[in-house]
């Protein structure tokens, strides 16, 4: 890694927070609430400026960020504080820090599909071939001619699925788009596939549908068709992809609670940062490596976004159950209940990420 992918690398992850964050802010100042401070990274200040009510500043370790909002964490007679407000208001300042980075993903991958030739489908353009040479006589002059043809590789044409068939569900899990489409195929141990597919506009279920490159022994034993790009297709693909990487977090958190993977297959900001670096110098021309940087990003940024729905103490999901609550009973749980929550949530989860950042040294200098 050079100096220059760590700082495109620090430039994105701390772009990501940022989005988060603004989210944040944005909604915040859209329902009135006076903004303390709004800042980028954790730590002591290394640039800061007064605008208005609210400081805005620069931190040195870009492994986070906050948007301080009056009477959040403490009691405020401020009119405009955070805790004044109706708990719909509330709920929405909560959500769109998550809001905002899924919207950034949407958005990046409309340009990385803007990038790319055609738009990939759900539908089966052709199979795998191997291709082969024979010999034969030509009957006229009675020479030696070489002849080419192709055997066929795919177990899953064997099975059933056809050339021109649009894949819409796996094993009862719809299929949104290619995204989703690859992980199922890699991530499941069995390989034995209930298909529905749209075939000449009717829906046909296939039953018991393998999935195996003959040669190589991969799953993906077909090409997807792709569409020419236009004004309709690209943001219903980003949209729908959108989805399907949210689906694929989902279902990796699933894996990483059932023991699929391990603590040691996490990454904390310094790894996050290296995979960053890694995606900037893939490919073999800045289009080619853009492209692998954005599309790095639009997973990071979905992941974020998700990751801080969960109902875990210190984050977005947890402020928004204690929400949920207050809504139902409809007075709100005692604040210092509420803080001291939070306070040890946090605390876990920086005593997490601190191991987490030594397990990433680690692997950086093995």
């Amino acid at each position: 890694m050079s100096i220059w992918t760590i700082l495109i690398a620090i430039v994105v992850f701390g772009f990501i927070i940022a989005i988060h964050e603004f989210g944040h802010f944005i909604a915040a100042k859209a329902n009135g609430i006076q903004v303390n401070e709004f800042a980028i990274g954790m730590g002591p200040k290394i640039l800061k400026f007064q605008r208005g009510e609210t400081l805005y500043s620069l931190r040195l370790l870009p492994i986070g960020g906050f948007c301080a909002m009056e009477g959040e964490d403490t009691s405020s007679n401020n009119p405009r504080a955070y805790e004044k407000k109706k708990v719909w208001q509330r709920m929405i300042v909560v959500l769109a820090g998550a809001f905002m980075n899924i919207v950034l993903g949407f958005v990046l991958l409309i340009v990385t599909t803007c990038m790319n030739d055609l738009v990939p489908t759900r539908t089966v353009s052709q199979f795998a071939r191997e291709s082969y040479f024979t010999y034969g006589y030509n009957m006229k002059n009675w020479s030696l001619m070489n002849l080419k043809g192709d055997a066929p590789v795919s177990t899953s044409e064997e099975c059933g699925l056809q050339a021109g068939d649009e894949i819409i569900s796996m094993n009862g899990s719809y299929i949104w788009s290619i995204t989703d489409l690859t992980y199922k195929l890699q991530a499941t141990d069995v390989n034995d596939f209930t298909l529905v597919v749209k075939r000449g506009g009717e829906k046909i279920t296939l039953e018991h549908v393998k999935f195996e490159h003959q040669l190589s022994g991969g799953r993906m034993d077909f090409y997807v068709l792709g569409a020419e790009k236009g004004v309709l297709n690209v943001p219903e693909f980003a949209f729908r992809d959108t989805i399907a990487t949210g689906k694929l977090i989902w279902m990796s958190l699933g894996d990483l609670v059932t023991g699929k993977y391990g603590f040691h297959d996490l990454s904390g900001p310094i790894g996050t940062i290296s995979v960053i670096s890694d995606a900037a110098t893939a490919g073999t021309n800045w289009t080619e490596r853009l492209n692998s940087l954005l599309s790095l990003t639009v997973f990071i940024t979905i992941n974020v976004g998700i990751f801080n729905l969960l109902p875990i103490p210190g984050l977005d999901g947890s402020r928004f159950l204690f929400m949920v609550i207050e809504a139902i009973r409809r007075k709100p749980i005692a604040k210092e209940r509420e803080a001291m929550v939070h306070l040890i949530g946090m605390a876990a989860l920086f005593l997490l990420m601190i191991v987490i950042t030594v397990q990433d040294v680690s692997r950086f200098f093995a």
